[in-house]
């Protein structure tokens, strides 16, 4: 790309110095070394990237977009207002639109996003499409899996995945949309043919501040042009906010409210979820799930719901909804060939730490063992609050960290302490996770579940700005190994 191509893009107000030189990648850090690179100066709240402007120069940028001038860096600057804003359309620019060649379907709220992808891919890929997903647990093309640390990518790495998703002849792309991306404008000049909104409860208030900011976000992706249809859940009390104020055509779904799709004769146990996908009273669709939970219904409508918007066919919606055998982290029943139960689960809201718990009691024939913590330099406000859901729903709590981050992780663990112990004495406190697991594992009984919540897909643990290593699919299985060598 020559940099003189983006003079005329949206929301570029001037350039300074020499145009005609040749662009060869888009970068964000400053300490990667590259070569005829553009780099982004971005005035973030943590920190102000021009102030290495000349650190990326060095390590072989020939260009920077800023928010103003810098004097002191002698190469071609590329004045915008917003940095975000532009990154976005520089991306879609530099890798050639390839989101053109595909159609989009975005899926945003607070919970429900990772599992309704996974049901969205399987219907799509039954009605015989090649399927890319973006998301919280990695990026994929049909089974092959590719790593990702964001749930919606920044637009360099999202573009790079598109493209590379166009080069594999991909049909439709099942993206995750988080509310941070809609905030710093990663979707800019993106366009959904299908925008889904599962629901909306506490989460991300380090970030947003307040329940008003964060659902701005989320409302901003149906109203500011980024979807062409809707797909909304109606038992959710929020989206009366959205319904008010979008413009483009919309369907609902829901359980106990009038939905255009809706589900009856639910039918929730151990082995799955039952019920009947309901059509404007003219489908009348029997789905057998291997997915549990009342939760998981509401995922599986969703899917249903975009699906047919799309015009796919309800034989490969029932299919498609029946071959999801289980989503990575999301109540997943581990392998452990013990007489108790041990769940996997990325519930790390109160709102999702609730949804479990309630849903795994169904399953629990003696005690629910519940082993979480809450996550360092996130929402504080959320610290007692599950701690009080734990000490209602849970018949022992065992409090630990998550991923302390940059925090004291006994601090996090006291505020948790604080709201578990106004319901219950049944709870300790172990700081070491893999210590915590194996005590789990050693007080577990026949007919016990065990639940290990936060973590979920995560293959690590965060501390000190450090990523350890930490699979709790592999920490289980050589605990349970540790525990009968030892007996």
């Amino acid at each position: 790309m020559l940099l003189n191509e983006i003079c005329n893009l949206p929301d570029v107000l001037e350039i300074r110095g020499n145009t005609a030189i040749k662009i060869r990648s888009l970068n964000l850090d400053s300490r990667k070394k590259t070569s005829d690179g553009l780099f982004f100066c971005i005035a973030g709240n943590h920190y102000d990237s021009h102030l290495f402007a000349q650190s990326a120069v060095d390590n072989g940028n020939v260009a920077l977009v800023v928010e103003s001038f810098l004097d002191n860096v002698d190469v071609a600057q590329i004045l915008v207002k917003n940095t975000r804003v532009v990154m976005a359309r520089i991306s879609a620019h530099f890798y050639d639109y390839p989101e053109q060649d595909m159609q989009l379907i975005g899926i945003t709220g607070t919970k429900g996003k990772t599992t309704t992808s996974f049901m969205l891919k399987a219907i799509c890929e039954t009605a015989g499409l090649k399927v890319g997903l973006i998301g919280t647990t990695g990026n994929m093309i049909g089974d092959k899996r590719y790593d990702s640390s964001l749930t919606t990518p920044d637009p360099i790495d999202m573009y790079s995945t598109l493209a590379l998703m166009r080069n594999e002849k991909v049909d439709v792309v099942v993206m995750e949309v988080s509310a941070h991306a809609i905030d710093m404008h990663r979707l800019e000049g993106m366009l959904f043919e299908v925008g889904c909104y599962t629901n909306f409860s506490q989460d991300h208030l380090d970030y947003f501040k307040d329940m008003d900011t964060y659902f701005a976000a989320k409302k901003k992706f149906f109203t500011d042009g980024y979807v062409k249809n809707a797909v909304l859940n109606v038992d959710d009390i929020s989206t009366e906010r959205i319904v008010g104020s979008i413009h483009i055509p919309h369907v609902s779904f829901g359980i106990g409210a009038n939905a255009d799709v809706y589900a009856r004769d639910i039918e929730v146990q151990e082995s799955g979820a039952s019920f009947k996908i309901h059509l404007n009273d003219v489908e009348n669709l029997p789905i057998n799930m291997k997915m549990t939970g009342n939760f998981n219904v509401y995922n599986a409508l969703c899917a249903a719901a975009a699906a047919m918007v799309l015009n796919i066919s309800t034989d490969c919606i029932k299919r498609g909804l029946e071959s999801v055998q289980s989503v990575p982290g999301r109540i997943e029943l581990l392998d452990t060939k013990t007489a108790y139960k041990v769940i996997l689960d990325y519930s790390h809201s109160p709102d999702s730490l609730e949804n479990i718990l309630t849903t795994v009691r169904l399953i629990t024939k003696k005690n629910l063992i519940l082993l979480f913590g809450c996550g360092g330099d996130r929402d504080h406000i959320k610290r007692p609050i599950m701690g009080e859901i734990a000490g209602k729903l849970a018949d022992i709590s065992i409090i630990t960290s998550d991923n302390p981050r940059n925090e004291n992780p006994m601090q996090i663990i006291n505020a948790i302490v604080e709201g578990c112990k106004k319901h219950t004495d049944r709870y300790e406190v172990i700081e070491n996770r893999r210590d915590a697991i194996k005590h789990a594992l050693q007080i577990a009984k026949e007919g016990d579940v065990i639940i290990l919540a936060g973590k979920g897909h995560e293959t690590y643990q965060e501390r000190q700005g450090v990523k350890y290593p930490f699979n709790e699919k592999i920490i289980v299985k050589e605990l349970l190994a540790e525990i009968e060598e030892g007996r």
